[in-house]
């Protein structure tokens, strides 16, 4: 059993440095379980795991380390820094911005989508799960769907399947599966993540991409359930399904 202080928990949890978090207790806007009456006593200590508190009326449960799945929609950038469009953070309350404190805190993008295209994002604050999901060594794959310009045809789909070259890379890079699933829908699964991939290699084959967005990561499926703009914690199961090691689907 771990305990800790509630000015602590709150800071951990991104809900300002530790001497607004006990000024937020003294104040009476932090209520802990099922209790009643907020808590005073910012030094009260609580059992971590499964705690949930309520912050000026908001709930939360604590989670010692964040992992999340955001539909992004259209329109915004993977950037704490953006240049033109607003950033996709902006998408998720101030909390999950700010946990942890210090120059990296909060969460971050587990890679990133163009702000034209749609789809499911990850974040989170743990370094290692950031690094093994974006790493190409760990053959993690990514379904994307693309609306493209002309007719798809088997020619298009094979050169995809056996690979094409970029222009910044001599080696072919190749789709770990594609499919058309109709004239001008492609779906296309990747284990790389290199830049504008997807853009690139259907531009390789005499198309265009119009529109893109990714539907899968691993084993995760983005459901409607989630509707775009949204965004939501992964379960642990989840969590151990995209670290324990794999193969890639074929």
């Amino acid at each position: 059993m771990i305990m800790m202080q509630l000015q602590d928990i709150l800071f951990s949890q991104g809900f300002g440095t530790r001497r607004v978090c006990s000024g937020l207790v003294q104040q009476g806007m932090v209520i802990v379980g099922d209790a009643t009456a907020p808590c005073l006593d910012p030094g009260a200590a609580f059992e971590e795991e499964g705690l949930v508190f309520r912050v000026q009326g908001e709930v939360w449960q604590y989670h010692a380390v964040a992992y999340l799945m955001l539909n992004k929609p259209a329109g915004y950038e993977c950037s704490q820094k953006p240049s033109t469009y607003p950033s996709v953070y902006t998408l998720l309350p101030g909390p999950l911005r700010m946990r942890g404190g210090g120059a990296a805190a909060g969460v971050q993008a587990v890679g990133r989508l163009d702000q034209d295209t749609t789809g499911m994002l990850l974040l989170s604050d743990d370094g290692k799960f950031i690094h093994r999901m974006t790493s190409p060594r760990h053959h993690v794959p990514k379904v994307y769907e693309a609306q493209v310009k002309h007719p798809l045809d088997d020619k298009q789909l094979r050169r995809l399947l056996e690979g094409v070259v970029l222009d910044d890379d001599p080696q072919p890079v190749r789709a770990q599966a594609c499919s058309a699933v109709s004239e001008h829908h492609l779906r296309m699964t990747l284990t790389e993540g290199k830049y504008h991939q997807v853009k690139r290699m259907v531009a390789a084959v005499g198309n265009r991409v119009e529109s893109l967005h990714r539907s899968e990561m691993g084993d995760l499926v983005l459901t409607p359930e989630l509707p775009e703009g949204r965004w939501r914690w992964l379960t642990r199961d989840e969590v151990l399904g995209l670290t324990q090691k794999r193969v890639a689907k074929a």
